[in-house]
């Protein structure tokens, strides 16, 4: 079906298109006809969305394509500014309180939760979206709600897994990769002793720190707070947890306690470590040097294991859609996610990406980039996985304000470097949560 000004505004391009797509991608819309929003564009609308800076060139082509063919559908004028996944936040949170700048913004964690009452409401749309897809994945849904309402749309999670040199695994005596941390620590030992030692950072790196940290915390039992936000770091859980931390840092590659993202994937491609965790886009840089080209065939990569707590729980970068209320052009502004998140547009951008960003709802598991290459496998599965960096209390400033203090990540670092016991590393975490959770 062609896309025209006259469909979109009625509201049924994304039934179109979602039929369209049944028999290739199984995605089934018979019952989510009804109820389906319209949003007819302000006369003379254009408007502007912030977004960070893409990780993959092709996740970006599919993303302008659909602003492209939305534009041309609408008339409607979109204008992308790209920043620095870092200054996203204190720009998307400046034009919050300010009340001018970018109409919508592409955000990362629990941004949408430090300005709720300065984005639009759009509950209509992520309900009818849940139900025509499948519905959102738990965790991503969690970053994007607040009062049981949506102020803003789940878009992705940036899938963090281990990546492998599978010879070396070998090398070391295991024929298969543990499932489990006790495992996990085993193979650990074994390949430092032979030479080829695993690396995590236990420096203030923004994504595989914090991904490291909270895994470490959450796959023993430990939260930062329970369910009321009341801190309860200091536990037999958490003590668990670091001293797990312990021994896995005495196998890794010195200098760990320093690494900043960018570190591990460095140490990875040249040979220091051969384990450590990332995204995919380190198996595509190593891909696109034919120097590395012996380095990218032995790559393998898997989910982080299971730890005494039993279920793969993870923290992935998530990133959201919101929509600020000071735009003048709402209804196009909800035009123009309902277009994006429409099963063509939604299908393209999540295979443009090559497995960088996982769905964010279950009906584009089906998506072919999934199986399009094994090494993808594992990233298929970060929005399942995913818990709220705020586990297990409520998002908002105070989850936000812990996790950009790196709360948790000094946790570690401070017990498995010896400056401090585990029990005064839990006491120094625990006084520095309760200053955010007051």
């Amino acid at each position: 079906m062609k896309l025209t000004r006259r469909n979109v505004l009625a509201g049924t391009a994304g039934i179109a298109a979602g039929a369209a797509l049944g028999g290739r991608f199984g995605i089934n819309n018979a019952f989510a006809q009804a109820a389906e929003p319209t949003y007819t564009p302000e006369a003379g609308a254009s408007l502007r969305v912030l977004r960070w800076v893409p990780f993959v060139p092709a996740e970006e082509e599919a993303f302008l394509a659909n602003t492209k063919a939305f534009t041309d559908a609408t008339g409607v004028q979109v204008r992308i500014d790209k920043e620095s996944w870092e200054d996203v936040r204190p720009k998307a949170a400046v034009a919050a309180n300010v009340g001018s700048g970018p109409d919508m913004v592409m955000s990362w964690f629990d941004d949408p939760q430090q300005y709720p009452d300065k984005l639009l409401d759009l509950t209509e749309l992520g309900e009818y979206l849940g139900a025509r897809d499948g519905g959102w994945y738990p965790g991503l849904e969690g970053y994007a709600k607040r009062d049981g309402k949506f102020i803003a749309l789940p878009l992705c999670a940036i899938g963090n897994a281990i990546c492998y040199r599978d010879s070396h695994m070998k090398a070391a005596g295991f024929s298969e990769f543990p499932e489990d941390t006790a495992g996990f620590l085993e193979l650990c030992k074994a390949l430092q002793a032979k030479g080829t030692p695993a690396g995590f950072p236990h420096g203030k790196a923004v994504g595989d720190g914090n991904n490291y940290a909270h895994w470490l915390l959450w796959s023993h039992g430990g939260k930062m707070v329970d369910e009321s936000g009341a801190v309860t770091i200091n536990s037999p859980e958490t003590l668990a947890a670091i001293q797990y931390a312990q021994e896995l840092y005495k196998t890794f590659i010195p200098g760990t306690e320093s690494w900043l993202d960018v570190n591990n994937n460095r140490a990875f491609l040249a040979g220091q470590v051969s384990l450590t965790a990332n995204g995919v886009s380190m198996y595509y840089a190593a891909l696109k040097d034919p120097a590395l080209a012996e380095l990218a065939a032995d790559m393998r990569s898997v989910n982080l294991p299971i730890g005494p707590v039993g279920e793969s729980v993870e923290l992935h970068q998530a990133s959201t859609m919101s929509i600020f209320s000071h735009t003048q052009y709402p209804e196009a502004a909800k035009a123009y996610l309902k277009f994006i998140y429409g099963n063509d547009q939604m299908n393209a951008w999540v295979q443009g990406a090559n497995a960088y960003c996982c769905q964010p709802l279950r009906a584009y598991e089906s998506n072919p980039v999934w199986t399009s290459n094994p090494i993808h496998a594992p990233y298929s599965r970060a929005s399942a996985s995913l818990r709220p960096n705020g586990y297990a209390g409520p998002l908002g400033s105070a989850s936000a304000g812990a996790m950009a203090d790196y709360v948790l990540v000094d946790m570690f670092a401070e017990a498995v470097t010896g400056q401090r016991s585990p029990e005064d590393a839990m006491r120094n975490a625990e006084r520095r949560a309760s200053r955010y959770y007051r």
